[in-house]
């Protein structure tokens, strides 16, 4: 029988930041700012301990010198000079920076806004690095091009806190070579396609997965959402991200159990009930199938570091 989480393991509820533009004294549900400046989006941020918290918001953080770490989906990402770092909404993080030498900025933004400002309700998921589970969330860039970045993101600053009546247009303009310049770069560094798509069901696929992953684990499910053959889908998810949808949802399906596994005070047989899976043996044989652990194996690696 598996490891019951319970009693001795059990966590404190995990905080979750919301944006609010007036605390960050914008106009726009998007923010640009140093380091430091988090601390005004939240006054019991700690870079050096952060604890575990999610946000509701997507965050890239631009690195020009740091050290530390940070543990996001369930890996341990070493911060480095000249890297850039994305993160998704509701990702559960625990920063340890260190103190000194500390030098980046991030970019904060909500989906909605930024899917209204492009007018596309999909445009989130047609960038690679944001609900990324097989590839790195972190992308090293050279200095030059760290540096030009940081010039667009101070150009976008200063519209911002000093906006004119042509400033939505200049930022939207910034935003979007910004996005699809990393998006681009994201893709060469991880040998992903980035032909221009002949439909939107693998894009469509990927955000119904998010909606949907803890009551919905058939890709024929999906593919009837969409109003598609479950064939039809397969070759989109395939033409767009190189991968079956099997493998996309069932990816996603073992990320949510490893976060209820971390985070959550549930025993197996919760989490089974949770994500809708008829047994707990059937949510501990689909687990041990995908990771080849048992979920025992999987928190005791996890809580002796080796799995960060």
């Amino acid at each position: 029988m598996d490891l019951q989480l319970s009693g001795s393991r059990q966590q404190q509820a995990v905080k979750n930041i919301r944006f609010h533009k007036t605390v960050c004294g914008v106009e726009l549900l998007l923010n640009v700012g140093a380091g430091h400046e988090l601390l005004e989006i939240n006054p019991e941020f700690n870079a050096q301990d952060s604890g575990v918290y999610t946000t509701d918001s997507f965050e890239i953080y631009f690195f020009k010198k740091a050290g530390g770490h940070v543990i996001l989906n369930q890996r341990k990402i070493e911060i480095r000079d000249n890297m850039v770092l994305f993160m998704s909404p509701f990702q559960k993080r625990h920063w340890k920076l260190e103190a000194e030498p500390a030098d980046y900025t991030f970019l904060i933004f909500q989906e909605d806004f930024l899917n209204d400002f492009f007018a596309d309700k999909l445009f989130t998921y047609r960038l690679l690095y944001f609900y990324q589970l097989d590839h790195a969330l972190d992308l090293p860039l050279q200095a030059r091009e760290m540096e030009s970045f940081c010039e667009k993101l101070t150009e976008i600053k200063g519209e911002l806190v000093q906006p004119k009546l042509d400033s939505e247009h200049l930022v939207r303009s910034l935003l979007y070579y910004l996005l699809l310049k990393l998006n681009r770069e994201y893709a060469t560094q991880n040998q992903l396609p980035l032909e221009k798509p002949e439909n939107h069901y693998a894009y469509q696929f990927k955000k119904l997965i998010e909606q949907h992953v803890k009551e919905m684990q058939r890709v024929n499910e999906y593919a009837a959402l969409l109003g598609i053959s479950r064939v039809t889908l397969n070759k989109a998810v395939q033409a767009q991200f190189n991968v079956t949808a099997a493998h996309l949802l069932k990816q996603r399906l073992v990320f949510e159990i490893k976060n209820y596994l971390i985070h959550a005070e549930l025993t197996v047989h919760e989490i089974a009930e949770a994500l809708h899976f008829s047994e707990p043996n059937h949510l501990m044989r689909f687990f041990k199938a995908q990771t080849g652990f048992t979920t025992s194996q999987f928190l005791a690696d996890y809580q002796n570091g080796t799995k960060a």
